[in-house]
């Protein structure tokens, strides 16, 4: 049975997709048989025949290694760097959950372990004027847990407290934090890692270096994030 997890972080630039090809590129290395999933991907170039590329799955497939097609890992991907309802608002082709639930279990049919990224943070509204899609919405719809990613720096336990408090009254599961940005011995960041692990009671995962190749936490321990796809 396919399982998954999803990867919010405290807002966009964060480096969720950054963190999302060192976690596939991981579970790669150990036979685990990964995929990556994202719903709706903004601010996206143009190929010379006029054709979106979903850059941030592109980032992964790179830096992972896999060969999942570019076209299985997201159903809607938009030009404009804005939140998927704004873009998709101006460029057409509005997100449906419908949609978005076909795509992510043709992928759990295929692979073991769907990585399933989110936009920006999680109070993201992925559509607006013809139905009211949220974030969360897709969480929901597949009961999946999420890892929280964010930066090390400073800001980040108003961030990473607020985010993860919004969560729990929302009942969002969420099985720890990667913190991003990392510069070992700052004792700034070592300071806001103790405390945002003090304050949320969750785990630290890893955290990640500028420039990482790879995610230090042992294969088998990010495997065990990942919950069984429910498939109502």
């Amino acid at each position: 049975m396919s399982k998954a997890v999803f990867l919010t972080g405290t807002g966009t630039d964060i480096g969720k997709t950054y963190i999302s090809g060192l976690i596939v590129k991981k579970l790669a290395e150990a036979g685990k048989n990964p995929a990556y999933y994202k719903a709706a991907m903004s601010g996206n170039d143009r190929r010379e025949d006029g054709t979106l590329i979903p850059g941030d799955a592109l980032f992964v497939q790179k830096t992972s290694g896999i060969s999942q097609p570019l076209d299985e890992m997201c159903p809607y991907v938009y030009e404009n760097a804005w939140s998927p309802h704004l873009a998709s608002r101006v460029e057409g082709n509005p997100v449906d959950l419908k949609v978005v639930r076909k795509g992510f279990l043709e992928t759990a049919d295929k692979y073991d372990y769907i990585t399933m990224e989110g936009s920006g943070g999680i109070l993201c509204p992925l559509c607006f004027d013809e139905r009211r899609i949220q974030l969360e919405d897709v969480i929901r719809e597949f009961e999946l847990s999420s890892i929280l990613v964010a930066d090390a720096g400073l800001g980040t336990i108003n961030s990473v407290v607020l985010t993860a408090e919004y969560m729990k009254a929302r009942s969002l599961p969420i099985k720890g934090i990667i913190f991003n940005h990392y510069h070992p011995g700052n004792i700034m960041e070592d300071d806001n890692i103790f405390m945002c692990e003090h304050m949320t009671g969750l785990p630290v995962i890893a955290k990640v270096q500028d420039d990482a190749t790879e995610i230090e936490t042992d294969a088998d321990i990010l495997a065990a994030l990942y919950d069984d796809v429910k498939i109502k």
